[in-house]
């Protein structure tokens, strides 16, 4: 109930500028849409269970580990008396044991588990929430209230995939093993080469055209490749670019990609805290961006990212053209800059680790001549988006 007073709280603001009531059919829609967000695995247990094998592995790993590897518990899932014994510290966090049955209460973010009457884990899968949720940390770190749309940047996918009996090959071994938290590749199993990008938000999609880091498409695109491609879940997905002709019946993903859509349409960007930028340097930056640091040219508001389809060659930005060549642009989307200060490193491959290093970046790329006075105003206006 919890959970669909929060929505229904998001609906009444999405309205409330009209002041007309909720439409049932759309709050109809974003219930579905969470739900699909939060716990369909779009029968992608056949991939995860039968050929990764991960419902043995994780019937063998503690709750300590399981953080440890960025996976988040779901506290408005578990029952009053476990938060009681969580805060006094009474619950064995070394014990595989609390992992199972945290999965039997359905509070593991982003996983799918069927656990029978002799506490084994029987079928295993993910959902959406697995990359692009995490948690408030409210109760403790990675135990707390759900935050959809936000890039799960602790999460380690390679090292959880490394530890599938079927992925032991040492040259696939050693791939996954490399990334690190917060990076996924999601070429990899398309062509074989390794270079991970940081797993982006969800949230502050409406408005933005093109979804990928190289503008493949929008949101229903990027929905369905890594719903059937990634996930491994039963549905279509076809691009003649990509080589990929996919098709399950029956389909269990494409007739829910709508409502997928609406419900992170939905996710609107986190406001900067007032306390993490110094508002006076933020006014001055705000007329460097749209002066003489010509950020505006590409990063257009409201969403700041490009108000069309507007792509740019990896030269454009001095950038790495690694990820470019593996896509099928060969280009780069603009970035939108709405809550960038809240999921640090930049760029895709998080080759910069502040935005004074992204500044510093373009300032030297594009040669606009920022004295440190305007970079360090700049900083402090993006930090403020």
């Amino acid at each position: 109930m919890r959970q669909r007073w929060l929505l229904a709280t998001v609906l009444v603001a999405l309205v409330a500028c009209s002041e007309s009531p909720t439409n049932p059919a759309i709050e109809r829609t974003l219930f579905d849409g969470q739900h699909i967000f939060r716990f369909d695995t779009f029968g992608d247990e056949a991939f995860w269970t039968d050929t990764l094998k991960m419902h043995q592995v994780v019937q063998g790993i503690s709750p300590k580990t399981a953080l440890g590897v960025g996976l988040k518990v779901d506290v408005d899932a578990l029952p009053a008396a476990l938060v009681s014994q969580l805060q006094a510290g009474q619950v064995n966090l070394d014990d595989p044991a609390t992992t199972v049955a945290l999965l039997a209460l359905n509070a593991v973010v982003g996983v799918q588990a069927s656990v029978d009457a002799a506490n084994t884990i029987t079928r295993f899968g993910v959902t959406c929430a697995l990359c692009h949720s995490t948690v408030d940390n409210s109760l403790a770190p990675g135990i707390g209230r759900r935050l959809d749309g936000w890039p799960n940047r602790d999460l380690n996918p390679g090292l959880i995939l490394s530890l599938s009996p079927a992925l032991q090959a040492p040259a696939a071994h050693a791939v996954l093993t490399s990334w690190g938290p917060g990076k996924y590749d999601a070429h990899w199993n398309h062509d074989n080469q390794n270079g991970p990008v940081l797993i982006p938000p969800a949230y502050g999609l409406a408005g933005v055209n093109l979804e990928t880091y190289t503008g493949e498409g929008g949101i229903p695109y990027w929905n369905a490749y890594v719903a059937v491609t990634q996930m491994h879940g039963h549905g279509t997905f076809v691009d003649p670019r990509t080589g990929d002709a996919i098709h399950y019946n029956p389909d269990l993903v494409t007739p829910k990609l709508p409502a997928l859509q609406q419900y992170e349409l939905s996710l609107t960007t986190p406001p900067a805290p007032a306390d993490s930028f110094d508002a006076a340097a933020a006014g001055r930056g705000q007329t460097v961006f749209f002066g003489a640091g010509t950020c505006s040219n590409c990063h257009v508001p409201p969403q700041y990212t490009d108000a069309g389809f507007g792509l740019h060659n990896p030269a454009e930005v001095c950038g790495d053209g690694g990820l470019a060549t593996r896509g099928t642009t060969g280009k780069y989307r603009t970035t939108p800059l709405r809550a960038l200060s809240r999921h640090p490193p930049y760029y895709h491959d998080g080759s910069l680790a502040t935005l004074a290093d992204v500044v510093t970046h373009y300032n030297t790329c594009l040669n606009l001549g920022l004295n440190a006075g305007q970079q360090a105003d700049l900083v402090q206006f993006l930090k403020s988006l």
